[in-house]
């Protein structure tokens, strides 16, 4: 079992498998030109997979596959599969942009993902290339279309950004209770390689806006997820996630490993450790020990909204947020 300095269980680990992606996003990469790092720089699915059997046996029962956008990785599937083969009740998921989802969500459910988060931040296709850059709306329903089809469990995210999409907080909310998708809100996380003249709407914004419609029940973390939930009268739940909230890091049980081998403690900070050399060369005992020491030094809380300022360098399309 993995514990922090501040006892919380470490189990779930988000392993992002490259920092390509098909979207430029304005509150995560928009001027970052379309290039990648090196293949020979990025660790295989062979290496990515041996330090993931080092981290279920160390007691991670949960793994997040993200980006970047991780479908532009090529055969995807065949490192879910690795993983699936080796613990079956690992509860494995994927963060996705959808875009490439329609061609392969049969695919990833037989290799044995479970669950998917995607990004629904309009429901308008002008509003949607203004935010990514890209004409890709239809790709991205389409996909998500695909993944329920398919048996795929789907939760959506949404950025509320005032003037942009804060409009559609309702209906991209109706979109969701429709195919019985769990949305949640995310307020905007404040990053250096973000667009400068975004601002994003506060939990309180959000909440006053939604009970203009609905009423609802506070129900408060669920488990160690960083989303606050709410249940509407009908039973439907929403949550809001909330990074600026002093209880936000309280339950965190993550890490995050980046495709060229760092592993990361906190998603606001980039201070990490590399398993790169350690697995290349068969060091099964060296990469759990810069496990157990990334896990140990794992901050308490992030730092927005604190003294030393509310904006993070970390670059999240090397972690998938």
């Amino acid at each position: 079992m993995l514990i922090d300095s501040y006892d919380r269980v470490v189990d779930y680990i988000r392993v992002s498998v490259t920092e390509r992606c098909n979207f430029r996003c304005s509150y995560c990469m928009p001027e970052k030109p379309f290039s990648w790092v090196p293949k020979e720089n990025l660790l295989s699915f062979e290496e990515l997979f041996e330090f993931m059997k080092v981290a279920i046996d160390e007691g991670v029962k949960k793994i997040r596959i993200t980006g970047g956008e991780p479908l532009l990785r090529e055969d995807l599937d065949k490192f879910i599969k690795m993983i699936y083969d080796y613990a079956p009740e690992i509860d494995l998921a994927m963060t996705t942009n959808a875009f490439l989802l329609k061609g392969s969500a049969q695919r990833l459910k037989d290799a044995g993902l479970k669950r998917i988060n995607v990004s629904i931040d309009t429901l308008k296709p002008e509003v949607a290339q203004k935010i990514a850059q890209k004409d890709v709306l239809k790709n991205v329903l389409a996909g998500v279309n695909e993944a329920l089809a398919v048996g795929l469990k789907v939760k959506a995210n949404m950025v509320p950004m005032r003037g942009v999409n804060s409009q559609e907080i309702v209906d991209v909310l109706e979109y969701c209770k429709e195919r019985d998708i769990t949305i949640r809100f995310i307020e905007y996380m404040e990053n250096s390689h973000a667009k400068e003249d975004i601002q994003g709407l506060k939990s309180n914004e959000l909440l006053a806006i939604l009970n203009e419609t609905y009423s609802f029940e506070d129900e408060g973390f669920d488990g160690s997820s960083p989303s606050h939930y709410y249940r509407m009268d009908d039973g439907y739940r929403f949550g809001i996630i909330e990074p600026y909230a002093d209880d936000f890091c309280k339950q965190c049980n993550r890490i995050r490993l980046t495709a060229e081998g760092n592993l990361i403690p906190c998603l606001y900070f980039d201070e990490a450790m590399s398993i790169a050399e350690s697995i290349k060369r068969g060091d099964i005992k060296g990469a759990a020990a810069v496990l157990k020491e990334v896990v140990r030094t794992k901050p308490e809380k992030n730092r927005w909204g604190g003294e030393e300022g509310e904006s993070s360098s970390r670059a999240f399309y090397e972690t998938g947020g």
